[in-house]
């Protein structure tokens, strides 16, 4: 049976997806914004750790909030010849819900997917060489991201309103430094398992004994 604004506790978030709360947040700093100056804005932050929205997923979520009661819009018609656009602004129930969804709402545990990682995992199906270039592609994405996350950093710190968004960029320039760290790690841990399956003579990639000829058995 679908829930009513009867049976709904006043106390309790709406009934919002995360996506809708990150851009409800981007507005809650008190900024009116278009849609242009949202997506930059997800870039420059939420975009390290948690959503990097493209333009229909910032406007799908916008048409939802305006629905839901949590945003306003005005269209501005700038100089002649440039197209007028579109200005969002959360209203006060905006954002007394986004108050509430950020006190109240459980924190679900955070999730990793490592696609270069269960790469490694399946390191027995591909060449050594392979999984060398798979893992300095993420280091160089990595150490790219950390720079980006640094630069982003600097251009943020004299807003005041940004405090605690600043804090989330530190914490994103410290993580992708540490993915690159790791990364440098595990290309370590693959040539000293190389090396090590070398001398041994075995198939790097089956992990049988290479030093028995054909029909005799591997020596014990």
């Amino acid at each position: 049976m679908a829930e009513t604004d009867a049976d709904r506790d006043d106390d309790a978030p709406l009934p919002l997806p995360a996506t809708s709360w990150a851009v409800l947040g981007l507005l809650s700093f008190g900024a009116e914004l278009s849609g242009y100056d949202l997506k930059k804005w997800a870039d420059a932050s939420l975009g390290y750790f948690y959503w990097s929205p493209s333009f229909s997923q910032i406007y799908s979520e916008l048409r939802r909030l305006e629905a839901a009661g949590c945003a306003t819009s005005r269209l501005v018609r700038p100089e002649a010849g440039a197209r007028p656009k579109r200005l969002y602004r959360i209203t006060e129930a905006g954002h007394a819900a986004v108050r509430t969804w950020a006190r109240e709402a459980p924190v679900d545990p955070p999730m990793l997917k490592h696609p270069p990682l269960l790469r490694v995992w399946l390191g027995h199906l591909t060449e050594p060489d392979r999984l060398r270039e798979t893992l300095e592609t993420h280091r160089a994405e990595a150490e790219r991201l950390r720079a980006r996350a640094a630069a982003d950093l600097s251009r943020a710190a004299d807003e005041p309103a940004w405090a605690y968004p600043l804090l989330a960029l530190r914490w994103s320039e410290r993580y992708y430094a540490a993915q690159a760290e790791l990364a440098a790690g595990l290309r370590a841990d693959l040539d000293a398992l190389a090396e090590r399956d070398a001398s041994a003579g075995r198939n790097a990639m089956t992990g049988r004994d290479t030093s028995a000829g054909p029909g005799e058995d591997p020596p014990l």
